[in-house]
């Protein structure tokens, strides 16, 4: 048996050391006096304690960027644990390389600088700044990026502290899924029995590793410590503010900056506050500062659409629906994916009837299909829905290629080259939502509408977004760019009875 594992099961059953200092913060501010607490701090200070004096703790801290949190948690508290559990095997992540190594060097020259007051010192043999050892002991601190390797290196102790980097990297959901990989198949897997596990970070995305964290099997062992910016009381969903500010109140922050007439050191103003919000935009000032990427509501949908629950067609017997009367118009309407991976964006198919200025879903196909498979969706479609005339096809992904495929056999295949981004598409039709001009099935009727749902209230930070783009697509033909009614229309019974539903109709 490896002989470093036994002494370490030896010593753990040593006390630890008295401490001189009772928490990382109380260590800090004795030993870096441009060290600065503030209320925030003491909050994420008391919480990284208590975590840490847990067994199996997990803790989750959000707060702004540039507010003290990871000089706190990646310096400050991997010194105090190991001037108190000296034997503690301390590993570090961040989003990179590079700003692993750089903690694991700010550490080991705090351990260095205050050795003699510490009672530690750095071993000789092992003293790299991504990984070093204390002399006499098995414990030591190692960094790594994500992504990184951790094999053979247990922790007893594990800080993570911005697991992404940027809006880029966020919105990538290849990113994230690299983040949520190298968490389930390289980072739990290393941690000792017990080993307590704190997540630091920035909030860039709904379905960043926090996210995914609280949504996981144990995400109820996760305590979470978010701080905003600004307080925003929030008692319909029984919160507070974490540090009894009144509504409207910025925090106390971290930065200082030196008043040209007195020559001291104050912080960040409100007026700074106020323009770091302006700056910041709605969508970023929501994440990054106030730790909420998806508001409750979305960007730009209600947070209550119109709603009907009772059919709007009837069967005809064979497969296919039908829309009674004369003076409509029905479409289908197609997002395309790239390919059909468990990672990959959704092939996203609706059905959208049109009368005067309202518009109503009808049906919706949401699945990871193939090329195949998404054509046969196509034919299924159009089977079911015989009157819907024209189908519109994002001219991106998959879209060109289905097209091309079907053109002999679908008629009414219309390409649609998306014009600006999806957030300026959306908005574009958001105002119909908004004045119930728009209106969807209660989910007795389209079980997958709350899909639709999801996207909407999560959109645009949410981790898809398929739905909101067949329904912007659709609802900008209907609405903003409709058919005009005339001998161009073609809505007529004889195209019911022209079509065979069996030359299309599939499953899907």
């Amino acid at each position: 048996m490896d002989l470093a594992f036994l002494e370490h099961a030896a010593r753990s059953f040593e006390p630890p050391a008295a401490p001189r200092w009772a928490t990382p913060a109380d260590m800090a501010g004795a030993l870096d006096p441009k060290f600065r607490r503030t209320p925030a701090i003491d909050l994420i200070n008391e919480a990284i304690a208590e975590t840490l004096d847990t067994l199996d703790g997990r803790l989750i801290v959000s707060m702004p960027p540039q507010e003290g949190k990871s000089t706190l948690t990646t310096k400050w508290t991997p010194v105090h644990r190991l001037a108190t559990h000296p034997d503690d095997r301390i590993v570090v992540a961040s989003y990179a390389a590079g700003p692993a190594r750089r903690m694991g060097r700010l550490i080991r020259g705090e351990i260095t600088t205050h050795a003699d007051e510490l009672g530690i010192r750095i071993a000789d043999d092992v003293g790299a700044q991504n990984e070093f050892e204390l002399a006499g002991h098995v414990g030591g601190v190692y960094s790594v990026g994500i992504g990184g390797g951790l094999t053979s290196r247990p922790a007893d102790v594990m800080l993570i502290d911005d697991p992404l980097s940027n809006r880029e990297q966020a919105d990538s959901e290849t990113f994230r899924e690299r983040v949520w990989e190298w968490w389930t198949d390289v980072a739990s897997a290393r941690l000792a029995p017990g080993a307590p596990v704190i997540l630091i970070l920035t909030r860039w995305h709904h379905d960043d590793l926090a996210g995914r964290l609280l949504k996981s099997d144990d995400g109820d062992q996760w305590r979470v410590v978010n701080i905003p910016a600004q307080a925003d009381h929030r008692p319909e969903k029984g919160e507070t503010d974490p540090l009894g500010r009144q509504p409207g109140e910025f925090m106390e922050s971290a930065r200082t900056y030196k008043d040209r007439k007195t020559g001291r050191l104050v912080p960040r103003t409100r007026a700074q506050w106020e323009r770091r919000k302006r700056q910041a935009g709605p969508r970023t000032w929501a994440s990054l500062y106030q730790g909420r990427p998806s508001p409750d509501s979305g960007d730009l949908f209600p947070a209550e659409w119109s709603r009907y629950d009772q059919p709007l067609w009837y069967d005809r017997g064979d497969g296919a629906r039908i829309i009674p009367g004369h003076d409509f118009e029905l479409v289908q309407s197609w997002d395309m994916a790239f390919k059909d991976t468990k990672s990959s964006d959704y092939v996203v198919g609706q059905v959208w009837l049109r009368q005067g200025v309202d518009v109503w879903l009808l049906d919706q196909v949401r699945d990871r299909l193939s090329f195949t498979k998404s054509i046969a969706a196509v034919k299924a479609m159009t089977a079911r829905w015989p009157q819907a005339s024209a189908k519109f096809v994002e001219d991106k992904a998959n879209g060109p290629a289905v097209i091309n495929a079907l053109a002999r056999q679908v008629p009414g295949l219309i390409p649609v080259e998306p014009e600006g981004s999806k957030y300026a598409r959306a908005a574009a039709i958001s105002p119909f939502v908004h004045s119930r001009n728009v209106h969807i099935p209660e989910a007795a009727l389209l079980p997958n509408v709350e899909d639709l749902l999801e996207e909407a209230r999560a959109f645009p930070n949410g981790s898809h977004d398929d739905t909101i783009d067949a329904l912007s697509q659709a609802i900008n033909q209907l609405l903003l760019h409709p058919l005009i009614a005339g001998e161009d229309m073609v809505t007529s019974d004889d195209l019911v009875e022209d079509m065979d539903p069996h030359t299309y109709l599939g499953t899907y």
